[in-house]
């Protein structure tokens, strides 16, 4: 059976973020990509500049019908809107036998634009991460869910373990908005093993869509068999290559390469 995975999560017109990146990233790992679209977004590279929720009876219907026909192993969500779409999301999953759920709980676009309310942001942590395997925040949305700001590398830590105590067995704190400017150090809190994966900060605006990619190819991986550890790892290395080695696309945060990953890093 080829591996299957889906993304719940809303559409990037400009193609660097949301299902467009997720399904990229998911073919490019080999996994046949679903998707179940929460919300249409009008942006590009220079931001977001219209948002529109899809009906909760749609988002609910898109689910349905990826239930009744597909044997998936993996899912992800990305942008959920609000607390309603939430609910509906986590109803569905608590019901679906879909294998690990991702958490990449997308709140605020590149250039800035709030994409969750703030009622959502309590939804997420009520209902979506006790369902959840793995979720993927960066340091302000990690701040958002464990209540409480970050700054140092212990905060990092104290903020993992406090996320982790919403029901989520493996917290990924990413490191792209800390204050280093030499690394990009993610913190990972998998039950109770922590580690860090270090790499080096590559200077580039290159990186729209950066979060959206590397849960995806997590998802992808899981989808396969992988085990979390080593999905982390592989979707690290991924996510370093599609940032490394830029398309210049746009004239704002242009999107990463999701060729570039184990190849000649040529189009």
């Amino acid at each position: 059976m080829f591996p299957q995975a889906v993304t719940i999560a809303g559409s990037d017109s400009g193609g660097g973020a949301g299902i467009q990146a997720d399904i990229k990233t998911f073919q490019e790992r080999r996994v046949f990509g679903m998707s179940a679209i929460t919300a249409i977004t009008a942006q590009n590279t220079l931001g977001v500049h219209a948002i529109h929720p899809v009906p909760v009876d749609i988002l609910a219907a898109q689910l349905d019908a990826l239930k009744d026909d597909f044997k998936i192993t993996a899912v992800k969500t990305g942008m959920l809107v609000d607390a309603a779409h939430i609910l509906t999301v986590a109803d569905k999953l608590q019901h679906f036998s879909w294998g690990k759920l991702i958490v990449d709980p997308v709140m605020i676009a590149k250039g800035g634009t709030s994409l969750v309310t703030a009622e959502a942001i309590d939804t997420i942590r009520a209902k979506l991460l006790p369902l959840a395997s793995i979720v993927t925040p960066n340091i302000p949305e990690a701040e958002a869910l464990a209540e409480m700001p970050i700054e140092t590398t212990a905060d990092i830590q104290k903020a993992a373990q406090r996320i982790q105590s919403l029901g989520v067995q493996t917290v990924i704190i990413k490191g792209g908005h800390s204050a280093d400017d030499e690394a990009s150090n993610d913190y990972i809190l998998d039950g109770a093993i922590s580690y860090w994966l270090k790499t080096a900060r590559i200077d580039t605006p290159q990186t729209h869509g950066t979060g959206c990619t590397f849960s995806a190819c997590i998802t992808a991986e899981l989808a396969k068999g992988a085990t979390i550890e080593h999905a982390i790892r592989t979707a690290k290395d991924f996510i370093n290559d599609a940032i490394r080695y830029p398309l210049n696309i746009g004239n704002g945060h242009g999107p990463t390469n999701h060729w570039a990953y184990g190849k000649e890093h040529q189009i």
